[in-house]
């Protein structure tokens, strides 16, 4: 079977209720993972989801910010929670969909100041990833396992617009880079998007309101990821090649997040 799995920060799901309808349609998703949905569980938009054909949800909601969700077409069990943010963010949330633990994520943007003293953002950021990839070291790299969402660091110098002025810029600093691969090593995860779209090609998922046309300012950054574990590695390049990618014409829609999906289909 395939089961495709796709991460989107919404930037308020109440407000690309009507979009998501329109992805779901247009990409046919199995599992869908929503970042900053911006509600708490009892406001969430539930028959929207149920009437697009994912009916199964997993909301982790909090009041005005943050929150995490997960919609899916097949029937969902719960993983073991993952207690990863010190300041109790509604910033994590896993199910188990046809045998494969899926782990969303919406991880600190971390402030303006890449500085651990002097910034408490950019400290929780740090501390979020050291938690996770503790975590994750712990873990069998055999078992089925995908790590997706908005994880806020572009790692490559294609990942962002321009590697030299952003290496200074939160979301691209050595630090947070270091802290990504640091993850990746742990259980020797696979970036999907990066096997289906080799270095050097440039990519984004990001883009600021800033910009009239973010196509022509085209200073995107790569902060959404798909990462699978060992396990889960045939399943994704069962086809021969990994199916991922960023569904950048999404940004181009009416009132749009300023992320654009990713998704990667998984044959089991």
């Amino acid at each position: 079977m395939r089961l495709r799995i796709c991460t989107w920060n919404v930037n308020s799901v109440r407000l690309r209720a009507e979009q998501a309808a329109r992805f779901v349609a247009e990409q046919a998703p199995d599992v869908l993972c929503m970042q900053e949905i911006k509600c708490r569980e009892g406001e969430f938009p539930r028959e929207a989801f149920v009437e697009m054909g994912l009916p199964h949800l997993k909301i982790m909601g909090q009041k005005g910010w943050h929150g995490v969700a997960i919609a899916s077409r097949l029937p969902i069990e719960d993983p073991a929670p993952l207690d990863v943010c010190r300041e109790g963010h509604a910033r994590c949330v896993g199910v188990k969909v046809a045998g494969v633990e899926i782990q969303n994520f919406y991880i600190p943007a971390g402030g303006d100041t890449p500085d651990r003293a002097e910034n408490p953002k950019f400290d929780h950021k740090l501390d979020f990833y050291e938690k996770l990839t503790a975590e994750m070291a712990r873990r069998d790299p055999k078992a089925p396992l995908a790590i997706v969402g908005d994880l806020n660091v572009a790692p490559s110098e294609n990942d962002v617009w321009n590697h030299r002025y952003m290496s200074k810029i939160v979301s691209h600093t050595p630090v947070e880079v270091e802290a990504m691969w640091a993850l990746h090593k742990s259980l020797g995860f696979t970036d999907l998007v990066r096997e289906a779209h080799p270095e050097p090609q440039k990519l984004a998922s990001w883009w600021s309101y800033r910009a009239q046309d973010f196509r022509v300012s085209n200073r995107g950054l790569r902060l959404d990821h798909i990462l699978v574990t060992p396990g889960l590695k045939e399943a994704a390049l069962r086809s021969g090649a990994a199916a991922a990618r960023i569904h950048d014409d999404v940004r181009e829609w009416e009132r749009p997040s300023d992320h654009a999906p990713v998704s990667a289909d998984l044959v089991l």
